[in-house]
């Protein structure tokens, strides 16, 4: 027995002297190892008496469990040492400040779409979204602008593969394509619910088509206040009793909650444009402001003209209605007070972050 004592204290002073994982297995194997104290004194007990095996065996389990047990509470030992020094090692400063990621935000421009959606949705507008990529006949077409039309000399875009040498495709050079496939879809949903035939023009009873089609588009043109690729937003409001009063009365309405000014002027100028007849530039004056007393145009507008009313499929009879088209990015630059529109596609961060 004071033999296996002996063992026991020389496995625990031979733990305790090993200082890394390593050193610890190398003790490990002189004692528990193939060769190892315990080892052999297993193999000893071959000679013994039967009697004596019995209680020799007893006691060098015992002696097992209790090199074991040290050997354990060493490497738990080095393993809380080895933890220890990586923490301290790892430490940082907890009383400074963080690194904190920066908070991003909407495009100004962004944020000019969400308050014209908004305040359109307060009025019952819809809000309708298309392709960037039309055909001829969205585009100018069926917008009373046939190929030999003066009035797409104002139009020069980019034309895309696709379509017809007659027809070709290109990007949309404003947003107005939208009122027509909007209203096609809207006389087609209606003349099925009613059972009506598809064939003519349509003159029964149906709702109000309310709408605007905010989105980008495209032409060739840049400089300060131009760019080849902008946004625009149409509206379009046609029903049987719609006039150019409740076009005044809508747009007042917009610019004065959209600027905050409830002492805004609003003037109609005659112009032209070939969908609509007659047809309105719209200018806006503030009264206060480093703005005030200029007038400054912010939109174009009119009556429907009749041609793209058919060409939804109403009958200009019954059908009559209003429609705009602004410039969201112009909206932007008097708001926030921007003279130059390439700062909104620059992508400069000290620009934008300004907005957020």
């Amino acid at each position: 027995m004071n033999e296996l004592n002996t063992v026991v204290e020389s496995a625990q002073s031979a733990f305790g002297q090993a200082l890394t994982p390593a050193d610890l297995e190398n003790a490990k194997a002189l004692f528990l190892g193939k060769s190892g104290r315990i080892t052999e004194l297993m193999k000893g007990m071959a000679s013994l008496p039967v009697e004596q095996k019995k209680s020799q065996g007893a006691a060098i389990n015992l002696a097992k469990q209790a090199i074991e047990s040290a050997l354990n509470a060493r490497r738990q030992a080095l393993a809380d040492a080895q933890l220890q020094a990586q923490l301290a090692a790892e430490a940082f400063d907890v009383t400074l400040p963080g690194r904190q990621r920066g908070q991003g935000g909407l495009h100004p421009v962004s944020l000019t779409l969400e308050r014209i959606e908004a305040i359109f949705g307060s009025m019952g507008f819809e809000v309708a979204q298309g392709p960037e990529i039309e055909s001829d006949w969205f585009n100018f077409t069926a917008l009373n602008t046939p190929e030999d039309h003066p009035a797409r000399s104002m139009h020069d875009t980019f034309y895309v593969e696709g379509g017809t040498a007659t027809a070709p495709n290109l990007l949309r050079t404003h947003t107005s394509p939208m009122q027509i496939r909007h209203a096609v879809q809207h006389v087609k949903r209606h003349r099925a619910a009613l059972g009506a035939s598809a064939e003519g023009l349509f003159c029964g009873t149906m709702p109000e088509i309310r709408v605007i089609a905010p989105g980008r588009t495209y032409r060739v043109d840049s400089d300060a206040t131009h760019s080849p690729m902008f946004h625009q937003c149409e509206g379009l409001w046609v029903g049987e009793n719609v006039s150019f009063k409740d076009l005044k009365f809508v747009f007042t309405d917009f610019c004065r909650i959209f600027f905050e000014s409830s002492d805004l002027m609003l003037r109609f100028r005659p112009s032209f444009f070939p969908f609509t007849e007659p047809s309105a530039e719209i200018d806006i004056q503030f009264q206060n402001g480093p703005l005030a007393g200029r007038w400054l145009e912010v939109a174009g507008s009119g009556q429907v003209h009749p041609n793209v009313v058919r060409n939804m499929g109403l009958d200009p009879e019954k059908f009559i209605g209003f429609a705009f088209g602004m410039g969201p990015d112009r909206l932007t630059m008097l708001r926030y007070g921007v003279n130059d529109l390439r700062l909104f596609f620059d992508g400069d961060i000290r620009f934008l972050s300004q907005f957020q």
